[in-house]
């Protein structure tokens, strides 16, 4: 393989990472959050709704595009026309790898309105997750690390109460 060909794979791989960077979906927990203590908070869903979490654009994307568009206008025509291509083909390819980033970065996600046992409202928007809510339904909010995230409620048990204890025999 050439090496124009090279940069563009490189480039197309780093660009193609991105949709995989960032995520607010409550069954992904982070490395630096897995096994910390969490607080937890019971609540009942009021409603939902769906909502989309807008992408990011840290620049990678536009770095990367500019790679590719920069090396594959740089080798159309002679020197001085692969110069002025290259540089076309690099400004071209910043903006097209900014909007790719942005929208692979891009998630589906509702938004959670829930009431605290004491009547406070909180909201919390989470990607899509396996679980759906219900208004009415009970849920914790989970927090570690500053991040939210809501999840069903187990449902409660009555623990069965402990067996009485044998009385001490009389004395006599």
């Amino acid at each position: 393989m050439n090496h124009l060909l090279h940069k563009t794979l490189a480039a197309a791989a780093l660009l193609g990472s991105l949709a995989a960077c960032t995520t607010t979906s409550p069954d992904v927990v982070s490395r630096n959050e897995a096994q910390r203590l969490a607080t937890v908070v019971d609540a009942v869903v009021l409603s939902t709704r769906n909502v989309i979490v807008d992408g990011t654009q840290t620049g990678l994307g536009a770095t990367a595009g500019s790679l590719v568009g920069g090396v594959a206008g740089a080798g159309v025509g002679g020197s001085r026309e692969a110069v002025i291509v290259g540089v076309i083909g690099a400004v071209m390819g910043g903006v097209v790898g900014n909007v790719a980033e942005r929208a692979a970065t891009r998630e589906e996600a509702v938004e959670v309105l829930v009431q605290l046992r004491n009547g406070d409202r909180r909201s919390v928007v989470q990607a899509r997750a396996t679980e759906a809510f219900a208004p009415g339904d009970p849920v914790l909010l989970v927090t570690t690390g500053g991040k939210v995230r809501v999840t069903k409620a187990p449902p409660i048990s009555v623990a069965p109460s402990a067996p009485a204890m044998p009385a001490e025999p009389a004395k006599s």
